[in-house]
């Protein structure tokens, strides 16, 4: 039998463990787009993958966001969820530049630099590139190549130094 969906308001552990292998696989598909030269879809699974990166790095740092995210979001006619919950499990596009601000008082920076590249790949996958730099940042190829595999880098190092943290906890 499948597990059913876990939400961080049901059970954190688990909600983490799941986003985190949902992280590295975006990654991993991301880089398997980007060989056979598919920019918009890596970008999109890179931008899924440092989503869910946020996600992790969220759930792990609810307290520090609770006085934020404050009240409670209704998700069915009787259920309701708190609001950081809500931005936990859903870590909406228009949260994100919120979340990685407050989260790099306890990452640090990349955590914003690494969510600004994210949109920026979010942007090109539904925009594509654009030479006169209107619709997108991106005027050429090679800068979607190198921020792509950036963010996979990045979201990676980040994974790997949670789970070498806990590791030693």
């Amino acid at each position: 039998m499948e597990e059913p969906i876990v939400h961080p308001w049901r059970d954190i552990d688990k909600y983490v463990e799941a986003r985190t292998k949902e992280a590295l696989y975006e990654f991993e598909l991301a880089e398997e787009f980007l060989k056979n030269g598919l920019y918009r879809n890596a970008a999109g699974r890179a931008f899924q993958g440092w989503k869910a990166v946020l996600a992790v790095l969220a759930a792990n740092s609810r307290s520090e966001l609770v006085s934020e995210f404050r009240g409670l979001v209704r998700l069915r006619e009787r259920v309701r969820v708190e609001a950081v919950d809500y931005v936990i499990a859903i870590m909406p596009t228009t949260r994100m530049k919120k979340v990685a601000t407050l989260l790099s008082r306890k990452y640090g920076s990349d955590v914003v630099l690494l969510t600004e590249l994210a949109l920026d790949l979010h942007e090109f996958q539904y925009n594509g590139l654009d030479r006169e730099g209107l619709l997108s940042r991106y005027i050429d190829l090679d800068m979607v190549r190198q921020d792509i595999a950036a963010l996979i880098e990045g979201g990676r190092r980040i994974i790997s130094s949670l789970a070498n943290t806990q590791r030693t906890a």
